[in-house]
Formats: C-alpha cells, sequence, structure tokens
C-alpha cells in the first residue's frame, strides 16, 4: 500500500494563495473626523441655556445653540442653528444651516442647508437649497433667481429702411414698427 522508507513529516498550512479569488478588495478611504456642530472661533455664540424673545440681529455670523422666539435679521451674515436651537422665529439672513428646530419662515438670500437632524416647519425663500436625508421639513419652497448687479439697459426702438441695389428688382423694406 503505503511505502514507509521515507519519515512521516505533519503537513505545514499553507500560505495563502495570492492569486484573484474574483472579489475586488474593499478600498480604504481616510474618514473625516471633525465635529460637525462645532463652532467657529470668528462668529457670536448663543449658548443652549439662553433663551431671547423679541428680535436678534446683528453683522457678524451666528451660531445659535440656544432658544429664540420673534425674528432674526442677519441680513449680510450665516446663522447656523446647532443641534439644541429651538427657534419660533422668522429668519432673514444671507445663509442659515440648520441643524436644530425651526418653526417659522426662513428667508436667505444665498443658501439654506437643512441637515439629518433639522426639522423645519415653514416656508423657505432662498436662491439654493440642500436637504440632507433624514431631515424633516414641512412647508414649501420659493427657489429665487440670482439678482442681477446691473439692471437690464433698454434700447429705443428704432426703424430703420434697407435699400436693396436698384439692378436686383426687389423693393426697399422697411421695419415692422413702419407697417400697418
Amino acid at each position: 500500500m503505503w511505502k514507509t522508507n521515507k519519515e512521516e513529516v505533519p503537513a505545514k498550512p499553507s500560505a495563502p494563495n495570492p492569486t484573484y479569488t474574483g472579489i475586488p478588495a474593499k478600498e480604504v478611504r481616510p474618514v473625516d473626523v471633525t465635529k460637525p456642530f462645532e463652532a467657529r472661533s470668528d462668529m457670536a455664540h448663543i449658548g443652549k441655556s439662553v433663551l431671547v424673545k423679541g428680535e436678534l440681529s446683528g453683522s457678524e455670523d451666528l451660531y445659535l445653540d440656544g432658544e429664540v422666539e420673534g425674528t432674526i435679521e442677519l441680513q449680510r451674515s450665516a446663522l447656523t442653528i446647532g443641534p439644541n436651537g429651538k427657534i419660533r422665529a422668522h429668519v432673514n439672513a444671507r445663509e442659515v444651516i440648520v441643524h436644530g428646530k425651526v418653526d417659522g419662515n426662513l428667508s436667505a438670500t444665498d443658501k439654506v442647508e437643512l441637515k439629518r437632524t433639522a426639522i423645519l416647519v415653514g416656508d423657505i425663500k432662498t436662491q439654493r437649497i440642500t436637504i440632507e436625508d433624514g431631515a424633516y421639513f414641512k412647508g414649501s419652497i420659493d427657489i429665487q433667481r440670482e439678482a442681477k448687479s446691473e439692471p437690464k439697459k433698454e434700447t429705443p426702438a428704432v426703424s430703420t429702411a434697407v435699400a436693396a441695389p436698384a439692378s436686383s428688382g426687389v423693393t426697399p423694406q422697411g421695419s415692422f414698427a413702419d407697417k400697418k
């Protein structure tokens, strides 16, 4: 049967075969680990224990994590509503980013972003909008066209007569304004 001349050596486990198995290798990408709700140092900050009743206005970017009842006017500035923010107000700003809750209308001259944790009940008027998957929104959206910096110059209507060469046998025509 078996030849016993050779000494039996226990079998070594084989090394993994580097041949193609038909399954593509997964691509590994670095993960962005920045905090999504961290406020920048160059903006005003209203903490989560602050309650404002009335009108809130300013000329710098604002990170709002507290509560506001009334109106928010930041015409040339950005407003970020943090995850603890609870707003019962009409908002007018250049840019609005919502992580928290808003009950009121948003008007932004540039853009509105509703993050996945956002809850918004109210209407939106803006040029650009982003709504992440998971955000809750009940209301209407009015997309505004970009405002032109220069008004359109109107040119007065000028009637022109076109003269054709006499040898062609074509009679001269006037403009549409000349015809009755």
